[in-house]
Parts: structure tokens; C-alpha cells; sequence
């Protein structure tokens, strides 16, 4: 019961967090293309699209903004990547720049948003 109990408030926590990111990243100008977007090779929390960039972003909610950065681990980018590389074929959008972003969410802190917070295969 505690298991699931805790489940639930880190699933809230997480949607809270991608409301927030989604909500900050609207203010800098990108446009929400999907949330939480579902691929046979891994989930993507937000892609956005500003001009000709595509952005696939990592929200990520600690207790700072250092330890939510840090707690993307090698393995996570990678699956990301390939989400990525499925999400583009299937969109078409292929032709337009794409990158990696982190939205780190802390308590009694601004979103701090890492635009290019790595490129692919690093």
C-alpha cells in the first residue's frame, strides 16, 4: 500500500513539474507539440518547437536545480534519443533543427531551463 501510495504523489509530482515546465517554456515563445509523448523505444516528458527547432526536454523535479541536472544519467539520454529519432521519422520533421533540454523545477526557485543540455550520442 505505502509502495503505491508513493507512486501516486511522485506521478502527481512529475505532472506538476511538466505543467510548470510547460508553462515557462510557452513564455519564452516554444509551442507544446506533445507531452509525455509515448514511443515503441521510450517516453519523452515534453517536446516543443520554436521557429525551426524542435526541442525534446527532460523535466526533472529535486530538491535543486544542480541535483535535478545531474540526475540524468547516461542510459536516460540515450533512450531519449532513440524516442527522439522515432518521434522526428514519424513527424516529419526531420529537416528542422532538433535538440536536447533539461527543465530543472526546485522548491522556491524559478525553472531553470538548459537548452542544448547535450547533443546526440555524447
Amino acid at each position: 500500500m505505502r509502495q503505491a501510495a508513493a507512486r501516486r504523489a511522485a506521478e502527481a509530482a512529475g505532472r506538476s513539474a511538466e505543467t510548470i515546465a510547460i508553462l515557462w517554456l510557452s513564455f519564452k515563445g516554444y509551442r507544446l507539440l506533445a507531452q509525455r509523448a509515448k514511443t515503441p523505444v521510450g517516453e519523452i516528458d515534453l517536446i516543443v518547437r520554436r521557429g525551426r527547432t524542435v526541442a525534446f526536454v527532460e523535466v526533472k523535479a529535486r530538491a535543486t536545480p544542480a541535483a535535478a541536472l545531474a540526475s540524468i544519467h547516461p542510459a536516460q539520454r540515450r533512450r531519449i534519443e532513440r524516442a527522439a529519432r522515432w518521434f522526428l521519422s514519424r513527424r516529419r520533421l526531420e529537416g528542422l533543427d532538433c535538440r536536447f533540454d533539461v527543465v530543472a523545477i526546485s522548491p522556491r526557485h524559478l525553472p531553470r531551463h538548459l537548452a542544448n543540455a547535450w547533443t546526440m550520442g555524447e
